[in-house]
């Protein structure tokens, strides 16, 4: 076996990194853009489809709209972008929504955005896997049409491998990320721009074709009204999510922190407008359909090009592969979101722990089941999963924005020269106020801001709720419950816990009696380590005792007579032989009984029960397996006095090996 394979099995994440590196765990902007900003980009590969989707119930006459809907919808992209560049100044640390929450309107709003947004980077995982895996399965059977199109199955099985590539690329580190991740990204955006520019000059001189051979296309079975127009909007929202990614992870760019994750947002959002209105009009232009089986992306690339066209496969593939990696962002943003609500007691403690490649680790997989877990449910469907897909990002936005009017109101009242530092529960300094001039223009720009994605929320709950949008809407005040449940449970564990200063220095002056009572079947090479560790103790109130329950007769006059001819009752290790009350059955309860007597016996004693074990020295699955066939006693008894603060159990180890001598 080579070097490297023996590395991979020894370290399949990569060489462990230190502590020191941490700060070296940056991306530059050229990074920085595909792993923060490659959600939102997706988006247009299928936000211009999910209108047509739409509008197509009312017939193809209607498609029309779908370009002054985008329009409306790059408006409250260039809104979002101004918003949220004053929250990346304000806040330099990240944490988006959430910190901004909970800096300025309290822990309830703070929750609520938070379990939104976590919510909403699950779905973007499941979406994006999916859109991806139906877009390469849309685009091979065009390019080879003896590959069928991908049935339920085959769409589960791809989009459950994509995403286990993703959970291993991201558990290798944040910079291993960036870079692996970076190239599909930069190669669907010149792909993209590439079927623009040929598109556009051929409409420009009249020689665009129009979209043929389109199977499964949606037939219009209503009436244009509001709600569908509604409807329709709502679905083509889906191209504004991820605009909040960057704002949460500031602390992922290179210094200047703040001012590159600034400029990374204005590309994003810039390239963003641009593709979108883009495929909207060269969608109209082409005379695409809306279809159940082919997506409009592919429509357009073999209409542009042609359907053998190598320049078709690189769009083709380029959407697929940005739609993917479209994923990634969830997988930058969810475990420094998770471990934020962790450490502030929201979310349990182990979130906020840190692998030995410096990344949330156990956040990357928690993302990664729960994603995993949606496409299996939803047979990895793209139509089924969108209704459940931005309504949480909108309401983070809609809080985020009201959470920065309040800190433009804050700083109203501040005197000029005049610094507030603000921090976090744990002390960590989150932002600075201080004075600004220009607060009312930033004021007006946050709550318009906050006003417009309101009002989207509503629209998106209202059009979606019957196809789904339910889900989220209940999911979310339930994750805000659970949230609440697990910092009640923090705090009160934390008050329960909390001695007595004045008493701290009396109660460890104390003086305390403790027994050791040595649990022992036999005098056997497992045993021997403890009961030398026993016979050696030295100490003043401190009994010793070896307990032996009597199942066999024969066995218990062995052990009676081994222990006298190594007079250990004279070395102070009393041998204590237990008649067995029911025939030797009930081990455990008999040691039980025994002990609760000591304790009843003796209010201010305190007993270690110590109990001899054995390990196999050849692999795990050995060790496993004795566990099984041979301790399950010592198990029992653990689980027996759970509940007795008097009571500890401990294991001796002793390990076994074809060599074993007694130590």
């Amino acid at each position: 076996m080579s070097v490297n394979a023996l590395d991979l099995i020894r370290r399949p994440f990569g060489r462990p990194l230190r502590r020191s590196d941490l700060p070296h765990q940056v991306l530059p902007k050229r990074f920085a853009l595909p792993v923060f900003a490659s959600d939102a980009l997706s988006s247009v590969a299928y936000a211009t489809q999910e209108i047509l989707t739409v509008l197509a119930l009312a017939g193809v006459a209607y498609f029309t709209d779908s370009l002054w809907i985008a329009g409306l919808i790059v408006m409250m992209v260039l809104v979002l972008l101004v918003s949220y560049r004053q929250t990346i100044f304000a806040y330099p640390n990240g944490g988006g929504a959430y910190i901004v929450a909970r800096d300025n309107l309290g822990e309830g709003m703070a929750q609520l955005a938070g379990a939104a947004l976590l919510l909403d980077y699950i779905l973007t995982v499941s979406v994006s896997i999916a859109a991806g895996v139906a877009n390469f399965g849309s685009g091979v059977h065009q390019f080879i049409p003896s590959v069928p199109v991908f049935n339920a199955a085959a769409n589960v099985g791809v989009s459950l491998g994509v995403l286990f590539f993703m959970w291993y690329i991201n558990k290798r580190g944040v910079r291993e990320s960036g870079r692996a991740f970076a190239v599909p990204t930069y190669f669907f955006l010149a792909a993209t721009f590439l079927m623009m520019a040929v598109g556009f000059a051929k409409y420009l001189t009249g020689n665009l074709g129009t979209v043929q051979q389109v199977h499964n296309i949606i037939q219009a079975n209503t009436t244009l009204t509001l709600f569908l127009l509604l409807r329709a909007f709502a679905s083509g929202s889906t191209a504004v999510t991820g605009v909040e990614a960057i704002s949460n992870g500031i602390t992922a760019f290179e210094e200047p922190k703040s001012r590159n994750a600034a400029n990374t947002m204005v590309w994003m959002c810039g390239l963003l407008s641009v593709m979108f209105l883009g495929i909207t009009k060269l969608a109209l232009a082409t005379h695409a359909q809306a279809s159940n089986s082919e997506t409009v992306i592919s429509q357009l690339g073999r209409t542009v090009f042609s359907a053998h066209s190598p320049f078709y496969v690189a769009v083709i593939f380029g959407t697929a592969g940005v739609l993917v990696m479209a994923a990634n962002t969830s997988f930058a943003d969810f475990p420094r979101l998770a471990a934020l609500h962790a450490g502030d007691g929201f979310l349990p403690r182990w979130m906020t722990d840190r692998d030995n490649r410096l990344v949330y680790g156990i956040g990357i997989t928690v993302l990664s089941v729960a994603s995993g877990l949606l496409i299996v449910v939803f047979k990895a469907n793209v139509t089924r999963l969108i209704p459940l897909y931005a309504i949480g990002v909108f309401l983070s936005f809609s809080i985020s924005q009201s959470g920065m009017v309040v800190r433009w109101l804050k700083t109203s009242k501040l005197k000029p020269g005049e610094r507030v530092p603000s921090y976090s529960p744990e002390g960590v300094l989150v932002t600075t106020l201080e004075h600004d001039r220009h607060w009312y223009a930033k004021l007006a720009i946050n709550g318009f801001g906050a006003a417009m994605t309101a009002v989207v929320v509503v629209i998106f709950a209202f059009a979606k709720f019957t196809e789904g949008a339910w889900v989220t809407v209940l999911l979310v005040p339930t994750l805000v419950f659970i949230f609440f449940r697990i910092h009640h449970h923090y705090r009160s564990v934390k008050q329960r816990l909390a001695p007595d200063e004045a008493q701290i220095a009396e109660y460890l002056a104390t003086p305390v009696r403790r027994m050791y009572l040595l649990t022992i079947s036999s005098l056997d090479r497992q045993t021997l380590p403890a009961l030398r560790d026993l016979v050696q103790m030295r100490g003043s109130g401190i009994i010793r005792e070896a307990v032996h329950v009597d199942v066999n007769e024969m066995e218990s006059d062995d052990l009676r007579r081994r222990w006298r001819e190594q007079d250990l009752d004279a070395r102070g290790v009393p041998l204590v032989v237990l008649p067995s009350q029911f025939g030797g059955g009930n081990i455990v309860g008999d040691l039980v009984d025994y002990v609760r007597g000591v304790l009843l016996s003796d209010p201010g004693i305190r007993v270690e029960l110590i109990i001899p074990e054995w390990t196999d020295s050849r692999g795990w699955w050995r060790w496993l397996f004795a566990r099984g066939l041979h301790h399950l006693t010592g198990t029992r008894l653990k689980l027996a006095f759970l509940s007795q603060d008097r009571v500890t159990v401990t294991n001796h180890r002793y390990v076994v090996s074809d060599t074993a001598t007694a130590a």
